[in-house]
């Protein structure tokens, strides 16, 4: 049984309608990285993870913690604003209502600045309220979170590592193709899938805010505009070719002139901001190519710089974002629970509250997709609801991260499709593929399309429909042409088992495809 909408969207009879208060709670650890800083709920202590040695360490008992520290980061802030505004301290004090004598101690980190006096410098030095964000979060207390018998808290390993320090690892085991086959066959950590509390993603912020460059190149508006050029210009060649094309350019150009811009000066704050943000989602469109092309190892560690720069932007949107790739990608390794975790955590607090319609629509669909796979049937038929409104409320007039423009109908319906599939309804199943086909701009998003169609062709093929599964499959090669993907290969070594059993059944078209399969597949690992 189905029912269809007045949009002509199908809706599997096996999604239940939604039960007043159903919304689930919050996992512990969902308060936003931006939380501290736009709203300081935690004030009189100082943040729990500090930066040694490059290095973001657990946090040292209470007595143990250097108060000055946080004085430090903001008192450097206060003069690299001072500095780019070309004033001295003689001349910014009456502007601030403090004396030069207050300014200089602060400056030194000798004195705890005043939110106060905070807000005067942010207004004297126009810096678009990044000292004020600054003093909330290194004002905020200890949340709180998982600890060690010592009381410290724990924080996984793959999370430590300075961002900018990530960043350049991942030149070294990602560019030359013969590491890359070793990654691949490195394996994939689950352990690596756990997430830190609410203390590392405070200390990123803080570490994003306190970031400063005197010397060398400095951003501009106009540079930043074109670094988010080239990201948009790599995202449409991985939507089109696959991520197994130009994916080394990608790491290439992330590690040298994406990382070089990231040190470098940067005209403002939200300059700054709107770089790591853009590196943010270069890193993910890179760990996306990867997980594409089945280098599962390097696409884990993509990902996870990935976050780390959406942190340390102040960008909660971003990294719900990168979360739910994770989450995709913990879904097709097999790993149901850790997938479910991620998508729950990709929804939490800020990162769906601050993302657009059409980018909450995704978060859901691909939590219904982690549901279904850790056999929570009532809660992914749910979520599937909630993905169509969110989608059905976006609008044209929507300012959308660039990031989404792939995101659309035909998207929504496959991976509708593939919860349904895993759900056990292949009816329905079949009638959104068949959406996701009909909807879909072929030649702009040619991989998904032939994913697609592959996949329709398994659900045919499972249903006894043998000659549309061929032709199917058929149209589905004439798309894998000129795509280099793991996933289209998947789909045309998923296709010849079934084929054969066609052919031994008669079925005079299986033949052909199998043979055109068969050939792609040559082609392809050459």
């Amino acid at each position: 049984m189905q029912q269809c909408s007045a949009n002509g969207s199908t809706r599997s009879a096996q999604i239940t309608a939604r039960a007043p208060g159903s919304r689930s709670k919050l996992d512990p650890w969902t308060r936003s990285m931006s939380a501290p800083m736009r709203e300081g709920p935690h004030r009189g202590q100082p943040p729990s993870m500090l930066w040694i040695r490059g290095e973001i360490v657990p946090d040292l008992p209470q007595e143990l913690w250097p108060p000055a520290r946080g004085r430090q980061i903001f008192g450097t802030e206060l003069r690299r604003w001072r500095q780019t505004r070309d004033l001295s301290l003689r001349q910014l004090a009456p502007l601030t209502h403090h004396s030069y004598s207050l300014l200089s101690r602060v400056e030194k980190g000798e004195r705890t600045p005043s939110a106060d006096l905070a807000r005067h410098a942010d207004s004297a030095l126009d810096t678009g309220g990044a000292l004020l964000r600054l003093w909330n979060l290194s004002s905020t207390s200890q949340p709180r979170s998982s600890r060690s018998a010592a009381g410290h808290q724990l924080t996984p390993v793959g999370w430590t590592v300075d961002t900018l320090t990530a960043l350049s690892d991942l030149r070294k085991g990602d560019v030359d193709i013969e590491r890359r086959s070793v990654l691949r066959a490195a394996g994939y950590s689950i352990a690596a899938l756990a997430l830190p509390g609410h203390s590392w993603w405070d200390a990123m912020v803080l570490r994003g805010a306190g970031r400063s460059s005197r010397g060398g190149r400095r951003i501009s508006a106009g540079d930043l505009e074109a670094i988010r050029e080239t990201v948009d210009m790599f995202t449409r060649i991985d939507q089109r070719r696959g991520g197994g094309h130009a994916r080394s350019a990608v790491v290439q150009y992330l590690t040298s002139d994406v990382a070089g811009a990231l040190t470098a000066t940067h005209a403002s704050d939200e300059i700054r901001r709107g770089l790591f943000s853009t590196a943010g989602e270069l890193a993910y469109l890179s760990g996306w190519m990867a997980f594409d092309n089945a280098e599962h190892v390097a696409a884990q560690r993509h990902f996870t710089v990935a976050v780390q720069l959406a942190a340390e932007a102040d960008d909660p949107p971003l990294a719900g974002h990168i979360l739910r790739a994770m989450a995709h990608q913990a879904v097709d390794l097999g790993h149901h629970r850790q997938a479910a975790e991620l998508a729950k955590a990709s929804l939490a607090g800020p990162r769906s509250r601050l993302a657009t319609h059409r980018e909450r629509a995704l978060l859901e669909v691909v939590h219904a997709k982690a549901l279904a796979g850790n056999g929570q049937k009532a809660a992914a038929s749910r979520a599937l609801l909630r993905a169509e409104d969110q989608l059905a409320a976006a609008g044209p007039g929507d300012e959308e991260p660039g990031r989404m423009f792939f995101f659309g109908e035909a998207s929504l319906a496959h991976e509708t499709a593939c919860t349904l599939r895993d759900l056990g309804d292949l009816p329905a199943a079949t009638a959104q593929f068949h959406q996701s086909v009909r909807t879909r701009k072929a030649t702009t998003f040619t991989r998904t399309h032939a994913v697609t169609l592959g996949y329709l062709g398994q659900i045919q093929a499972r249903q006894g429909a043998a000659e549309e599964a061929c032709a199917t499959w058929s149209t589905a090669l004439d798309a894998m042409d000129g795509v280099t993907s793991a996933r289209t290969r998947q789909t045309a070594v998923d296709m010849r088992p079934v084929l054969a059993t066609f052919r031994s059944r008669g079925v005079q078209a299986a033949h052909e495809v199998d043979q055109r399969a068969a050939n792609y597949l040559a082609a392809a690992t050459h």
